[in-house]
């Protein structure tokens, strides 16, 4: 009989807003870059850019609807994998094939990111309010302020706009995450060289978060312009023509950005999702 420790169904979702509060200015800029129609300027370019015209804090625009994003859309497809996901080792008295974990992921990040589009959208539009014309800007207050008006200005079928993308990109990137994680993490682990600690989460965390970038970019680049859009789309296929025009590279707007916000804030997720479990998990024997 042995104790082990395993997550809570809302650790996802702490773990995911604590790396948000670390890699958010990144992750705006990684917006800025995808809403440009023509690629005038560079990573270094728009982050020199936002500051002079708004200061530094302008780097944290968006951060509420940011953390509102990771306690809907993370914390649903952390939970519904990791519930699953033990359950069925439980239950079978092993380690889940690849395949499961691929299924499994596909399902509860396409959940996940339908839950949180609404969050997700208000988190687009906060963060490009900063490269508008003081004019245009819509200065939402906080995420909530911005859910609110959304819906009570363009009606409540606007906050599911780019439902589609965005559920496709949130099974993508759980297969990514979640899927290649645990399995780097089981090949690290039975290799005999490394222990479950937090240099194998470190490196199986850094892998899964390339995968995440490579699978996800197209979409999240079509998402991010449906979400900042005000009507110049009549939908997905629109859009997606419309970004063709630019060339393959039109797809891959904002690549480099989005590694370098989206493998930290895998690591990140990670190795806080491991030390909470580690420390407050649920302990089950076996």
């Amino acid at each position: 009989m042995q104790e082990k420790r395993v997550s809570r169904w809302y650790f996802g979702g702490v773990a995911s807003s604590a790396a948000t509060c670390l890699t958010h200015p990144l992750d705006l800029i990684k917006v800025h870059l995808q809403t440009q129609q023509e690629a005038r300027m560079k990573m270094r370019g728009m982050t020199v850019s936002v500051v002079r015209r708004e200061g530094y804090l302008a780097l944290y625009s968006g951060l509420s609807a940011s953390l509102c994003r990771q306690m809907t859309y993370s914390l649903s497809r952390f939970a519904i994998y990791e519930t699953v996901r033990d359950m069925m080792s439980s239950k079978n008295k092993g380690l889940m094939p690849f395949y499961q974990k691929v299924l499994l992921g596909a399902f509860g990040g396409f959940a996940g990111g339908f839950i949180g589009t609404p969050a997700d959208m208000v988190n687009v539009r906060m963060q490009n309010d900063v490269k508008l014309p003081v004019e245009l800007r819509r200065n939402y207050a906080n995420a909530l302020d911005g859910l609110f008006r959304v819906w009570k200005e363009e009606g409540i079928k606007k906050l599911f706009s780019g439902a589609t993308m965005a559920s496709s990109r949130g099974a993508l990137v759980t297969v990514g995450q979640l899927a290649c994680y645990d399995q780097s993490k089981q090949l690290v682990v039975a290799t005999g060289y490394l222990t479950d600690n937090i240099l194998t989460h470190f490196l199986a965390s850094v892998f899964a978060g390339g995968c995440a970038t490579i699978l996800c970019q197209p979409l999240d680049v079509v998402k991010t312009r449906l979400m900042n859009s005000n009507g110049e789309y009549r939908g997905v296929f629109d859009c997606l023509r419309e970004t063709a025009t630019l060339g393959p590279k039109g797809f891959y707007k904002g690549l480099v950005p989005a590694a370098i916000r989206l493998i930290p804030q895998t690591v990140l997720t990670f190795i806080f999702l491991e030390q909470l479990r580690q420390h407050f998990g649920a302990v089950i024997v076996t």
